[in-house]
């Protein structure tokens, strides 16, 4: 009768071991999204790129916040540009500007048709404090040299932009550069608007 109970008690704890290795940590949980996709990372000075393999899907989760799906869609547009090198004057996957890649994400992933140089794109919108930066307000920067910069705040102090050294990327606003030659954030739309736009179909 003794030895009956000890292999269902012996089986429950192996099952429970197994369960334990999978747990999620207090550490895993608290982890920035952007920072534990970016293996190697050496300072928060550097200017990030995340992998091609950003896992978008860890996100459907979370799609009914207008702000996630809006960040997932603009994830899904990053997976598709990452590493397209810088062209002024581009507009395609063979080299693109900065604005180009605004009003290309903008028309693709909201159906929101945007003027293409970073001149007309200032003018859109609304003006928005940096602390009340929301997920895909438009940044702007004046960094030293003729033109101006522009990108896609996507969230967690990141924002989406065709950088002329690295093409395409993922970085920080708190990058010393970037903070230094912060100029200002505009809203084309409310995140509840412009979640809407995610699904609808384009009409023209």
């Amino acid at each position: 009768m003794r030895s009956r109970c000890i292999v269902p008690l012996a089986v429950l704890m192996v099952l429970l071991t197994g369960c334990a290795g999978t747990t999620t940590t207090p550490r895993e949980i608290q982890d920035d999204y952007f920072a534990r996709q970016l293996p190697g990372l050496m300072s928060s000075e550097n200017l990030l790129m995340s992998p091609v393999d950003n896992p978008v899907v860890g996100l459907n989760s979370l799609r009914h916040s207008p702000p996630r799906k809006i960040r997932e869609a603009l994830l899904a547009q990053h997976e598709r540009w990452a590493g397209t090198p810088y062209r002024l004057g581009g507009t395609g996957v063979g080299g693109i500007d900065c604005s180009a890649l605004v009003q290309n994400v903008f028309s693709e992933t909201f159906h929101l048709q945007l003027p293409r140089s970073t001149e007309g794109l200032v003018q859109q919108g609304t003006q928005v404090a940096r602390d009340a930066l929301q997920v895909g307000d438009l940044v702007f920067f004046r960094p030293p040299g003729r033109y101006q910069h522009v990108g896609i705040y996507v969230g967690d102090g990141y924002f989406l932009h065709a950088s002329t050294s690295k093409g395409v990327i993922l970085s920080k606003l708190n990058n010393s550069y970037w903070k230094r030659h912060y100029w200002q954030a505009r809203r084309t739309l409310e995140p509840t608007l412009l979640a809407q736009r995610v699904s609808e179909p384009y009409e023209g």
